[in-house]
């Protein structure tokens, strides 16, 4: 992506390459700001639709600009710090928690080979990042001095652990289908049509990778570690203002993450479904696919009751571990069964 833009631009010197970088970096987070931002507003009306409300629809034609008047507001308000709170800390987190869910980002795909680097260990990166992700969450949990906050932050750590090993194997099974790391590889290996796509073969593999991916992003049924009615808002109950913006805006990042990640993986990236579909662009393709899983989640939270904290962790070792490893025994034996495992080249 950037060599593609350097080139465009002369391709001369260092500092048009530097420029290069910083406005491929741009392309991506720009748009991703101001899908967060309709994320929100989308996630709302369809939780209004489910119950029969209207949700927000007073901040511009049919509400649109609500999200943008929220942020707004915070940004206007007061940040207030506990005199009891590590200060330091404090505000490094949800900094923290905010720059991990952007700079996931720069691994994927929106076209072939159209990625901010492409990585040959992409979906490793992905894995990496999303795990010090627990990081700015412990630290919020901790820095701000209230039992709450820090029950949260240990709840979030501890669910986020359990949910990240069931994810790790479960992508081990796509990974020995494809023989390699690298995201665009893994959508060509879907080259075709919906029966091509990974999700056919490897259906109870997806299942487990978008109920993880719930329990990853803190979303109903597992937001336990922001639980209202016994943490009050859990790890980031003392915040407010533009720091509990940015821990809102890191968290909707990374749910629209997990939805084009579930894209890529196992349902054709870029590839159009049908034969005749192939006029429409595949970055379109792919924002539709992102914007079908997130309404998936947003159904999830409307009709799914939330867990006990025990049944939640039991899901998670006692049921999803021994079960993904299952899963890569079987799936490494059909592939070796029938030879199928990807030829090194």
């Amino acid at each position: 992506m950037v060599e593609t833009l350097y080139s465009l631009m002369g391709g001369q010197g260092p500092v048009l390459y530097l420029a290069a970088i910083v406005l491929s970096i741009l392309a991506i987070i720009l748009p991703l700001l101001i899908g967060v931002a309709f994320a929100v507003y989308f996630d709302r009306k369809v939780w209004a639709a489910v119950q029969m409300r209207r949700g927000p629809n007073v901040v511009g034609p049919w509400g649109l600009l609500q999200s943008f008047a929220d942020g707004l507001k915070l940004f206007l308000k007061e940040t207030i710090i506990p005199s009891g709170s590590n200060k330091v800390i404090f505000i490094l987190a949800p900094m923290i928690t905010f720059t991990l869910a952007l700079i996931s980002w720069a691994v994927i795909p929106f076209e072939s080979r159209m990625a901010l680097a492409d990585l040959n260990v992409g979906i490793l990166y992905i894995l990496a990042i999303s795990s010090l992700g627990v990081y700015g969450i412990i630290m919020s949990g901790w820095a701000s001095n209230s039992r709450y906050a820090f029950l949260g932050g240990l709840r979030s750590a501890a669910q986020m652990v359990s949910y990240e090993v069931s994810i790790g194997f479960v992508l081990v099974c796509v990974l020995m289908k494809v023989g390699s790391l690298n995201m665009t590889d893994i959508v060509e290996a879907q080259q075709g049509y919906i029966w091509n796509w990974h999700f056919i073969p490897f259906l109870p593999v997806f299942v487990i990778f978008f109920i993880s991916a719930l329990a990853e992003t803190n979303r109903p049924p597992f937001d336990l570690p922001e639980a209202e009615a016994e943490l009050v808002a859990g790890y980031q109950v003392e915040y407010s203002s533009m720091a509990f913006a940015l821990f809102f805006l890191g968290e909707y990042a990374n749910i629209l993450l997990m939805s084009i990640v579930m894209a890529l993986l196992f349902f054709g990236g870029w590839y159009a479904p049908l034969p005749g579909l192939e006029f429409i662009p595949g970055t379109i393709w792919l924002l539709l696919k992102m914007v079908f899983f997130f309404w998936c989640f947003a159904m999830v939270k409307a009709f799914v009751p939330r867990y006990r904290y025990d049944q939640l962790m039991r899901l998670g070792w006692k049921v999803f571990l021994p079960l993904s490893l299952f899963l890569v025994v079987f799936y490494a034996g059909i592939l070796v069964a029938f030879d199928l495992l990807p030829t090194s080249g």
